[in-house]
């Protein structure tokens, strides 16, 4: 069973091809990343009228190197929530026209069981990366992106066997990198610019507080230490020198990994699961990954990340998530529509305050 899946769920436009086994027959994104660095964040409208320019020419260009045509595919997967409504609109539009004149069947897809189930992508077909090992479930899975943080136990590909373990209160860990970015004039986005700059500096010379590190809890927090560097800026400026700034990068991601690190693989062991797995574009900073397979190793766990590709926003991982829909007899109508809010269910409470 072959998917062609559609994501438009932010600011990538994306398509893929992906077959029952996990295997990617193609997986193409156009990013939006020079529309919007402008605004140091993505700006909605222009988001999707992007989208709207570029989904026909995307998916085009999915099924010609996967070398289909629309009618060899067996389904439509799209990503309809969460996301940007509409961004999410544009997509889930382009599915319903396509699977309607192909008379293929059309699945939604949840944008964060896209992420959760990364892992099973096999891409060694379309870049020779080497296959990814595979988790066994249940599993406990960090989810970290720029829009969302948390930690879950995944005991079946279904979101009625996904348990939230603990969240973000406030700022998901992705939206606090670009905004500790923002605040020391390094551009968008953040993530990759402070990965960079942290590998060449000093975490010891610049004092943050890692955020409720102090508490078994697994919920997080990330609102806090972008207000302490605020607070630094505002009382020092920014750094004048290279290396200054590189400190402060430093540190920042020394603390926001170090306790992202310490959640998940404490959250694991107490759920006694044997493999931890990452998912979400913060899955691919490579600190973070390095201490949790540091803690993972500790406790006996097996850390298992997925590659770039797998990490950041892809279609591929909505086919996948679509095909198993499909696989179990899913199907959704015509009536399907785009929605902020994610299917799994959510057990942190947003905002300060005694729990």
């Amino acid at each position: 069973m072959r998917v062609l899946g559609i994501e438009s769920s932010c600011d990538e436009t994306g398509a893929a091809v992906v077959d029952e086994g996990g295997r990617v027959y193609s997986d193409i994104v156009h990013s939006q990343v020079s529309v919007h660095a402008a605004y140091g964040g993505v700006v909605p409208e222009l988001a999707s009228r992007d989208h709207l320019r570029n989904v026909g020419p995307v998916v085009r260009a999915a099924l010609g190197r996967a070398e289909l045509r629309l009618s060899d595919v067996d389904g439509v997967a799209v990503t309809n929530r969460p996301g940007l409504v509409g961004a999410l609109l544009v997509g889930v539009q382009a599915a319903k026209g396509l699977a309607w004149g192909a008379g293929k069947p059309l699945v939604g897809v949840d944008h964060l069981m896209g992420h959760l189930l990364a892992i099973f992508l096999d891409r060694s077909p379309t870049d020779g990366t080497p296959p990814t090992l595979r988790p066994r479930f249940p599993f406990v899975c960090l989810l970290a992106s720029g829009g969302h943080t948390a930690i879950y136990r995944v005991d079946a590909p279904r979101p009625d066997s996904i348990v939230e373990l603990g969240a973000t209160r406030d700022d998901a860990a992705g939206e606090a990198f670009d905004k500790v970015a923002k605040l020391l004039g390094l551009g968008y986005p953040g993530g990759p610019v402070i990965e960079r700059l942290a590998a060449t500096g000093d975490a010891s010379r610049v004092t943050l507080r890692a955020p409720m590190a102090g508490t078994a809890s697994p919920e997080m927090s990330f609102s806090g230490i972008k207000t302490q560097v605020a607070q630094l800026v505002g009382r020092d400026g920014i750094p004048a020198t290279d290396s200054g700034i590189a400190d402060v990068c430093a540190s920042f991601q020394a603390a926001v990994t170090g306790v992202l690190a310490a959640k998940v693989t404490e959250a694991a062991a107490r759920e006694h699961v044997e493999d931890v797995v990452l998912g979400g574009g913060v899955a691919a900073n490579r600190e973070l990954g390095r201490r949790v397979s540091e803690l993972g190793a500790a406790r006996g766990l097996r850390v298992l990340i997925p590659p770039l590709a797998s990490c950041t926003d892809n279609a591929a991982m909505i086919a996948y998530a679509g095909v198993l829909r499909l696989a179990r007899g899913e199907r959704d109508g015509w009536d399907l529509v785009a929605t902020g809010q994610t299917v799994l269910a959510r057990s942190t409470r947003k905002g300060r305050g005694r729990r």
